[in-house]
């Protein structure tokens, strides 16, 4: 949320404005990162790597500091390569952009007007609007509205004017600034990864994309009472907003969520985590954006009204091809069956996994197996840590540490330069669970996965 006293009157849209504020910044940023450089260079091993890591942490910060400024979809290329970037990008440098998700300053609700009346023209005046905004991001911000007609609570999201136009020119200014700082090395999967966020970033700003994809998530779980899709009101929907009903609910961080009973976290755990599964399973999409921003819950009574799943953004919505989700399911009906041979059988028919030496899947299977832990059972591994599933076969969560460990034996893997640069697609699934996996954990709740994927097998 935007600080309510602090807010810009209007974006720096200009390009040529834009391109000399981060070309300095990136000439400056280089200039420090050759002479720190260049001042340990007589220093023993241990001095220069402390140095550079300093040096480099220092510079990011700087950089991401001056990119904040400009907002807008420089600062949303940041945010997602902070996001998905991890495994190319220099820790001090992640950290650094981890930090423009804090830099959400709101634009002037005159500016924002200007743009609803350009968008919306006379409808404008169907709608009361609440000149302080819900929400802030790099690419749009969201204000609550009322219909004057019939008290329909509504919200829109409003993207800033010039984002739209500006990707491709931000996208080639991000990239000039990290070759002039020369503190990134320029590799064919970093060009890879680039290009992937280009098309996530125009696929973002496209809120007919976002509308479709909304109403078809909506379909799929109309009968499911467990979760609320908001509805697309189409009649103050444009290029630029999206209009959707405005939906009631709690944070999934809010300290009201570790209250309740722990049966109601469970079953909340177990919607949040059956989402992931039947994007998998069923529906061949995700929803790849793990923040938590994108969800809410809306708190029943514990009796008669059950505890539903708000969910909220649909613009980071991905499709994937077919050979991919069956490795992938193939991969997690392995960790359901705990079977070391099933798993290295189940790499194959994927470049990725076709690339690699043979006498390295057995060790790449055993962290897949640990990664996958959740969906086995005492019965068929004994390695599950003691205390972590109890009789009903529900997993918990928080005790297991099952992200750090995962992390921890992947990095002492034989195989652990080839997960260096995983393909970006089978880093989206991933993160997808890495955040289902968090929710979980972050409400304390103890699942029942296995009886998720029992269907599927």
């Amino acid at each position: 949320m935007s600080d309510r006293n602090e807010k810009l009157k209007q974006l720096k849209t200009s390009s040529m404005d834009r391109r000399l504020s981060i070309a300095k910044a990136s000439l400056l940023a280089g200039t420090r990162w050759a002479a720190s450089s260049a001042s340990s260079i007589f220093s023993n091993e241990e001095d220069k790597e402390k140095k550079r890591k300093q040096a480099m942490k220092e510079q990011a910060e700087y950089l991401v500091a001056e990119i904040g400024k400009l907002k807008g979809s420089i600062v949303k290329i940041g945010q997602m390569m902070a996001l998905y970037g991890e495994h190319f990008l220099p820790d001090e440098i992640t950290q650094a952009l981890n930090t423009l998700n804090n830099q959400t300053v709101a634009l002037a609700w005159p500016a924002i007007k200007e743009q609803l009346v350009k968008q919306l023209g006379s409808k404008l005046d169907d709608l009361t609007i609440d000149h302080e905004p819900l929400g802030t991001a790099s690419l749009a911000q969201v204000h609550r509205a009322t219909r004057k007609s019939d008290g329909m609570e509504l919200v829109l999201k409003i993207q800033y004017p010039g984002v739209a136009s500006a990707i491709d020119s931000d996208m080639s200014l991000f990239k000039n600034m990290l070759k002039l700082t020369r503190m990134v090395p320029q590799t064919r999967e970093f060009d890879q990864w680039f290009d992937e966020v280009r098309e996530m970033m125009h696929r973002e700003v496209s809120y007919k994309i976002e509308a479709a994809t909304t109403r078809r998530f909506a379909a799929r779980l109309k009968e499911d009472p467990r979760y609320i899709v908001p509805q697309i009101v189409e009649q103050y929907c444009t290029d630029q907003v999206l209009c959707m009903t405005f939906e009631r609910g709690v944070p999934i961080n809010s300290p009201v969520m570790l209250s309740l009973p722990q049966e109601r976290r469970n079953q909340l755990g177990e919607a949040s985590l059956e989402i992931a599964v039947r994007e998998l399973f069923e529906w061949g999409e995700m929803q790849t954006d793990p923040n938590f921003g994108n969800y809410l819950v809306r708190l029943g009574d514990g009796e008669n009204i059950r505890d539903k799943i708000v969910l909220l953004d649909f613009g980071a919505i991905r499709q994937f091809d077919q050979q991919l989700l069956q490795v992938a399911r193939n991969l997690i009906k392995a960790g359901y069956h705990h079977d070391a041979e099933a798993m290295v059988a189940s790499m194959s028919g994927y470049d990725f996994f076709n690339n690699m030496p043979m006498s390295i899947k057995p060790d790449m299977a055993k962290v897949f197996l640990m990664a996958t832990e959740a969906f086995s059972t005492y019965e068929n591994n004994p390695e599950l840590p003691a205390g972590v599933m109890d009789e009903q076969q529900r997993y918990d969560w928080k005790k297991s540490q099952l992200h750090s460990r995962v992390i921890q034996r992947a990095s002492k893997s034989m195989a652990s330069r080839y997960f260096t640069i995983p393909p970006k697609e089978f880093m989206f699934i991933s993160r997808k669970f890495i955040g289902a996996y968090t929710f979980m954990t972050v409400i304390d709740a103890k699942t029942n996965v296995r009886k998720m994927i029992q269907p599927y097998l």
